[in-house]
């Protein structure tokens, strides 16, 4: 990741980031948050906890304040929700749906009662009153009333634009169609959340599971997903609630505070929470938290928390907004649903990249109305409780099986161990043996050891990367990457289709396709998409790369550590594959030889890279995929450069549009004939090729005073460099 590695980097406390590094985490955590925010809104399947997730969101805010310039278009302080899924039409929210900050502790919320405070420059002892009540967890939704008609319901969506959902929020009993009273406004976006009774949700997985049908993970789930239904009809089916939490554009109101407008809503016919209350300070909002914390087992719904809202609508309107939420409320979060159990077993599992990831197998035990039965491990360290160093390591257990563990669920879907219960401990309980070879391919697993640490890795990986069916889809589609094989035509979807039937296992098994497809070994044109022109054209491609540049080869054998820089410079180092093959082999039998003293010399590698090669090339199975994928492709020796090259060691930028090449080509020729291509200028920089287009790359360069070249400059200078 150029300064930390990326789970490094993302264990960095937010006071010890670099800029670099706070642009690189707020990049991931966009991109992170974004990809969860779709499984919650959009599929109603998390795949992290709540817990989890508003972390992440805290990370993200707490670098925006330390760095507020580097906050990005894309910032999740500047969002809400999700995109609405395409399967429904859009609705645009006039008043936007945004949410809530959170509270998880007493001093977030005295703090919250003292910001309010002071923005309304209010004393201590001046009155302010606040409303409570339960956060139901469910699906937020928003229906429009146009005098007293409901016309339009939709899901919260982004914030800004959600679902439409009229005909199946129709079905819901308790959602008024009509509402007749005088004093109800002419225009009136109702909004709440659309729940499930946690006696239906039980009672609806046993329907569907005696159908054979889809069980849902907990109610909140299965709330989404019969209103997000396609079928009114099924929606009718389920048994759905609705209460009110608020509202969105309207005409003139009849009350001018929060506690009389939920009044209001009981009189129009619209369900409200009986536990809703009103406070006058922050020590009195706790009690209500401690209240309905200790109610929570006995409701019939699910909350996570309660809502404080200030009461005084023309002190909200002060108030006013901040980001994706309002000044004058807050969300105070409950602590996790926990548990007693006993773990039955550890499995490994592998992942895409060859994380080696424990998961531990419980006895059956409801959480908060959900039945666990797994749970996430984290790695070898968090089961043993000490790291690498022999150091304990914050929240980890000496996890054994058959120990009674206590579990917790933070949210809805992935517990955690929090506490082994040493008492009833087996006396035959024996410490856990992490696996050091790969439970699917029988390779080496390794943790790395990371410079920067002092540590080795918590994660430890396969190291059977070409060989590992684990990793094999994966890696099949880095192989045919643009910057790897570059094969036309053999994309990731392609990839995948072609492994799943069993005519790729290897990088070998490409380049016999078409021997294997005459032979009717196989069977591609049977495949739907796969006409005659398609397959003809696939075919072609992959002939054409039976040839192979040295950089691109390295770099498509997907080796950990060694990105297509790091290709690129062993490349042009030993310039052959026969060269650098023999130094691989070296290395994997020592790491403390000629060859590993031969890497950490080149300028730009160490001995992070020697590790990897080391790891890699002592696995025989890839030295034997490797072996394999030679007897059909051809790896072409660097071109030496021309010691009088006039732009050997010159750092170049390409920016703007070239006619004659492409950018890439542009940089893999300039690279050829020994320059240095950077994707930003600086005062480093010997020459910029500006082709149409080009700006602030540009301006950069002439505030520097860099050489710049048009394109028939540059390929004037091209032409000198290769005579």
């Amino acid at each position: 990741m150029g300064v930390l590695d990326y789970d490094e980097l993302r264990r960095k406390p937010v006071e010890e980031l670099t800029r670099e590094e706070a642009a690189k985490e707020l990049e991931r955590l966009a991109k992170e948050i974004a990809e969860h925010d779709y499984h919650y809104y959009v599929e109603d399947a998390p795949v992290i906890s709540d817990a989890e997730y508003d972390a992440l969101r805290r990370r993200n805010d707490e670098i925006e304040a330390r760095f507020p310039d580097l906050i990005r278009p894309d910032s999740p302080s500047r969002r809400v929700g999700a995109e609405p899924s395409p399967k429904f039409r859009k609705v645009k929210h006039s008043v936007p749906m945004l949410s809530l900050s959170n509270a998880f502790s007493d001093e977030d919320v005295y703090d919250f009662e003292w910001r309010v405070r002071r923005f309304l420059g209010l004393g201590q002892d001046d009155p302010l009153d606040f409303t409570a009540e339960p956060k139901f967890d469910g699906l937020s939704v928003s229906l429009r009333y146009e005098k007293g008609r409901l016309v339009v319901a939709a899901t919260r969506g982004d914030g800004y634009e959600g679902e439409d959902v009229t005909a199946n929020a129709r079905t819901i009993s308790d959602i008024p169609q009509v509402v007749e009273a005088a004093d109800f406004p002419e225009v009136l976006e109702v909004r709440g959340e659309v729940y499930m009774p946690i006696s239906a949700f039980v009672k609806l997985n046993e329907e569907q599971q005696k159908k054979g049908q889809k069980v849902f993970a907990n109610p909140r789930n299965a709330a989404a997903g019969s209103l997000r239904q396609l079928d009114p009809s099924v929606t009718a089916s389920r048994p759905l609630r609705f209460y009110v939490w608020g509202w969105g554009e309207h005409t003139e109101l009849p009350e001018d505070t929060e506690w009389g407008m939920m009044a209001k809503f009981r009189e129009w016919g619209f369900p409200v929470s009986g536990h809703n209350e009103i406070h006058h300070h922050a020590g009195e909002l706790l009690e209500y938290h401690a209240r309905m914390l200790e109610l929570r087992p006995d409701l019939d719904f699910d909350i996570d928390g309660v809502v404080y809202k200030v009461n005084r609508l023309d002190y909200r309107q002060r108030l006013g907004f901040v980001a994706r939420a309002p000044r004058w409320a807050i969300a105070h979060k409950f602590p996790a649903h926990k548990g007693i159990t006993v773990l039955q077993d550890i499995q490994i599992h592998v992942g895409r990249t060859g994380a080696l990831t424990p998961v531990g197998i419980l006895e059956p035990v409801t959480i908060g109305g959900v039945v666990v039965s797994r749970v996430s491990l984290h790695n070898e360290d968090y089961i043993k409780g000490i790291g690498s160093d022999g150091q304990p390591i914050r929240d980890g257990k000496d996890i054994r099986i058959g120990d009674t563990v206590v579990v917790e669920r933070a949210g809805d879907v992935i517990p955690q161990v929090v506490d082994v219960i040493l008492d009833k401990r087996p006396p035959d309980a024996k410490p856990y043996e992490f696996p050091d070879h790969c439970p699917v391919c029988g390779s080496k697993a390794v943790r790395e050891f990371n410079p920067r640490t002092g540590k080795l890795d918590s994660v430890r990986r396969c190291t059977g990367g070409l060989y590992c069916p684990a990793q094999a889809v994966e890696r099949l589609k880095h192989f045919v990457s643009r910057r790897a094989f570059d094969i036309d035509g053999l994309g990731e979807k392609a990839i995948a289709q072609f492994f799943d039937h069993k005519f790729i296992r290897t990088p070998a098994d490409i380049f016999t396709l078409e021997e294997r497809e005459k032979a009717g070994e196989i069977c591609i044109h049977c495949l739907e998409g796969w006409g005659e022109k398609k397959l003809s054209n696939l075919f072609s491609a992959i002939r054409a790369r039976e040839h192979v540049p040295l950089d691109r080869f390295i770099y498509a054998l997907g080796i950990r550590h060694v990105g297509e820089t790091t290709a690129r410079l062993l490349a042009r180092h030993y310039g052959d594959w026969e060269s650098f093959y023999a130094a691989a082999k070296e290395i994997a039998a020592d790491m403390d030889g000629e060859a590993a003293h031969d890497i950490e010399n080149i300028d730009g590698l160490g001995p992070v890279v020697v590790e990897s090669l080391h790891n890699f090339f002592a696995e025989p199975h890839n030295v034997e995929v490797i072996d394999e994928l030679l007897l059909h492709v051809t790896v072409e020796p660097v071109e030496q450069v021309a010691a009088e090259s006039p732009i050997a060691g010159k750092t170049i930028v390409f920016t703007g549009h070239l006619d004659s090449m492409t950018r890439d080509e542009a940089k893999e020729l300039a690279e050829r004939l020994g320059a240095k291509v950077t994707n930003s200028v600086s005062k480093k920089t010997d020459l910029v090729v500006a082709g149409p287009g080009a700006g602030s790359k540009l301006a950069k360069a002439e505030q520097y005073g860099v050489q710049v070249l048009d394109e028939a400059g540059w390929l004037k200078l091209v032409e000198v460099a290769k005579g």
